[in-house]
């Protein structure tokens, strides 16, 4: 007979047996970062250049592995197996779902890096290309398209189907990875094989929100020097975080349709805004034509870009930048998996892959061509020094000064101040969401985690952050996803057997392959 106090239960309960480990490595992370943070940093940077001299070849073997099985779960067998029940519609209008997905999973790093990212490729050419030449301005348009496209989407998409196969179909009362890890699990010692496992996602999801921040709170921070005229300083630093996390503290209180969703509407609306003043306001055609070119450029060069070593060179473009962007979307996608998953209910296999695929690099290519084809024009028509902003104020100030060079200058930045403040809050309120979620047990689909437990969780992510910041070393941030990635590499590959296993089981014989023949009459046959 079922109990009937988990029938009537309104809250689901915090699983202490993961929320108590998960705070207390956190905090121990984050005490060294703060006391010592210049050994920190070095012992970061270090392993972060051991791990990528090593195992590069991993992480972009993982990388196209990742679009070859998206590519089977979107047009293979299962294809349209539904995330639901048969006549379920979809939880969430196409138009919400993307703006949830959109600014959950990039946020405002496509502003942190979209002015940047392609003057630091003008800086360091990939594929010996020669520093200044016409080639290193293509394909340093070129690259951040590759970067912020189809891989790291496909990264993000692996592992919300087994997620939301696992919620939607197979009704699971949970809201954790290691459950979608069901089908690849042994019996014998699963129990503690999947507190393992929800421990490692909780620390690559605040490793990959703690880089985020990281970036985040600098470039606001040099938004508002630039904007007010003041010098940047570490208390503006912590002034922005501490709004920060007010800000997407509110946000996750409230929870997911009420306050995540109006965040999100709003990013969406703004972002769309931002691209068409640059593409009006700036060099539009100059752009446009930069954009086409780089398209091509990448889907003719995209499995040798993909699968790029620079093994005899041994240059460091591979390892400092793809291997880096790999790990990022990688230390992401216990939060997103999650996200997606949560957010998907009601479409089928197809529709989440190749909506999460097509919709994110409709968005980060737009932004980043955009974005990043207004800086090289500044910089190749000599109207602003970038590469010398670059080198001597750092990222944050490229983006604050180039965003301050467009028409209407301090509004402009203004309004894209307040685009990244929104953006960074509705990506980071999602991490809370997640975290909180991964502690709860007895936590169905159509529930949300406890809200102090949400709470927690993001004044958590501005304690790690705070942390990071004391370096201020772009390297050593980066440096915290890439250590953050590590142990999420095998639950990837858990989340697929799990998923191939659970498919077969289910509709397996429902969708086996047919024989097809004409019969002897129906043939013409000529003498």
């Amino acid at each position: 007979m079922r109990d009937q106090s988990s029938t009537t239960r309104t809250e689901p309960e915090v699983d202490w047996a993961i929320f108590i480990p998960s705070v207390i490595i956190v905090l121990v992370c984050a005490l060294p970062l703060m006391i010592f943070p210049e050994e920190s940093a070095v012992f970061l940077i270090d392993s972060r250049k051991s791990i990528m001299s090593n195992f590069l070849w991993l992480y972009l073997s993982i990388g196209m592995a990742a679009v070859i099985f998206c590519l089977w779960l979107a047009f293979g067998r299962y294809a349209h197996v539904k995330l639901g029940a048969p006549d379920e519609p979809p939880e969430y209008s196409d138009i919400h779902w993307v703006a949830m997905m959109f600014t959950a999973a990039i946020g405002a790093g496509v502003i942190a890096w979209g002015f940047a990212e392609p003057i630091y490729y003008l800086q360091t050419p990939p594929m010996g290309i020669e520093v200044g030449s016409s080639k290193s301005f293509e394909w340093a348009h070129m690259y951040p398209l590759f970067h912020w496209g189809v891989i790291g989407w496909a990264i993000y998409a692996v592992p919300a189907v087994p997620i939301a196969y696992m919620l939607y179909v197979k009704r699971y009362t949970t809201m954790r990875i290691s459950s979608a890890c069901d089908g690849a699990l042994p019996k014998t010692g699963r129990s503690q094989i999947k507190t393992t496992i929800d421990i490692f996602i909780v620390l690559g999801v605040v490793g990959g929100v703690a880089t985020s921040l990281g970036l985040g709170v600098p470039l606001l921070s040099a938004m508002i020097a630039t904007l007010f005229d003041v010098p940047d300083s570490m208390m503006i630093k912590m002034a922005v975080l501490v709004f920060w996390t007010a800000l997407f503290g509110a946000s996750v209180y409230r929870g997911l349709k009420s306050g995540i969703k109006v965040l999100a509407d709003i990013n969406i609306a703004l972002a769309v805004i931002a691209i068409v003043f640059v593409l009006i306001a700036g060099p539009g055609m100059f752009i446009l034509d930069l954009t086409v070119n780089s398209l091509g450029l990448m889907f003719s060069n995209f499995i040798t870009m993909g699968t790029w070593t620079d093994p005899i060179d041994n240059g460091s473009f591979p390892e400092d930048w793809t291997g880096f962007y790999w790990a990022w979307w990688l230390a992401y996608t216990g939060m997103i998996g999650l996200f997606f998953a949560r957010i998907s209910r009601g479409r089928t296999i197809r529709q989440v892959v190749l909506g999460v695929i097509g919709w994110g690099c409709l968005g980060t290519w737009l932004f980043m061509a955009v974005m990043g084809g207004y800086s090289l024009y500044l910089e190749s028509t000599g109207t602003l020094a970038v590469k010398e902003i670059l080198s001597t104020q750092g990222m944050s100030f490229v983006n604050a000064l180039v965003i301050n060079s467009l028409p209407f200058g301090k509004f402009t930045l203004a309004m894209f101040t307040i685009l990244s403040i929104i953006f960074y809050a509705t990506s980071i309120d999602s991490g809370a969401y997640v975290l909180a979620s991964i502690c709860a047990k007895n936590l169905p689909s159509t529930a949300e985690p406890r809200r102090w437990s949400r709470l927690v969780w993001a004044g958590l992510l501005a304690i790690i952050t705070a942390s990071v910041l004391q370096s201020g070393a772009l390297d050593m941030v980066m440096s915290v996803t890439v250590l953050s990635s590590i142990p999420i590499i095998p639950i990837m590959i858990l989340l697929c057997i799990s998923l191939v296993r659970w498919l077969n089981e289910d509709f397996g014989a429902i969708v086996r392959k047919r024989e097809m023949a004409l019969s002897v009459d129906e043939l013409d046959i000529k003498p």
